[in-house]
C-alpha cells in the first residue's frame, strides 16, 4: 500500500487530539464562503456529514449564528478503527450582519453537505435615483 507523505499530518492528528472535539461551550469554526450575488449576499458553509436536522440558524438583531453538531456513526461490535481524520462534534460561526441586510426574509438551503444562506439587501439600501425640483419649487422656511 502506497502512502502519501505529509510531515505536518502527525502535528495536526495531536493538536486535535489535545484541543479535542467541539463542545456547545467551545464549538469549532467552520469552513465558510460570502460573497454578493445580485440583490442578495450569499454565505455557504461546509458541513459535510451533518444532517440537516443538526444545524440551527439563528438572527439576534444583527449577529447571525449558524451552529451544527457532526456526531459519530453507529458502528458494529466487531468494526475496529483503522483512522479517523473526519472532526466530530460541534461546530460553530457568528457573523456580524450590515444594517442594510433583511433578516427576515433570509433563505436556508441545504445541499450535498454545504448550507447557503441568500440574505437579501433591503430597498433603502439599494441605489436609486432622486429627482431634481425646477427653480419655481422653491420655498422658505422662516422660523
Amino acid at each position: 500500500m502506497l502512502m502519501r507523505t505529509d510531515p505536518f499530518r502527525e502535528l495536526d492528528r495531536l493538536a486535535q487530539q489535545l484541543m479535542g472535539p467541539g463542545t456547545w461551550s467551545r464549538p469549532s469554526a467552520m469552513p465558510m464562503d460570502a460573497y454578493r450575488e445580485g440583490d442578495a449576499y450569499v454565505v455557504a458553509f461546509d458541513l459535510p456529514g451533518v444532517s440537516a436536522e443538526a444545524i440551527d440558524i439563528d438572527v439576534e438583531r444583527n449577529m447571525l449564528t449558524v451552529r451544527a453538531e457532526r456526531r459519530p456513526v453507529a458502528k458494529a461490535d466487531d468494526v475496529q478503527m483503522e483512522l479517523s481524520e473526519r472532526p466530530l462534534g460541534v461546530f460553530s460561526r457568528q457573523i456580524v450582519l450590515a444594517d442594510t441586510l433583511d433578516t427576515e426574509r433570509i433563505q436556508a438551503d441545504y445541499d450535498a453537505g454545504v448550507l447557503t444562506l441568500r440574505i437579501p439587501i433591503t430597498e433603502r439600501a439599494k441605489p436609486r435615483k432622486i429627482s431634481i425640483g425646477e427653480g419655481s419649487d422653491r420655498r422658505e422656511i422662516s422660523g
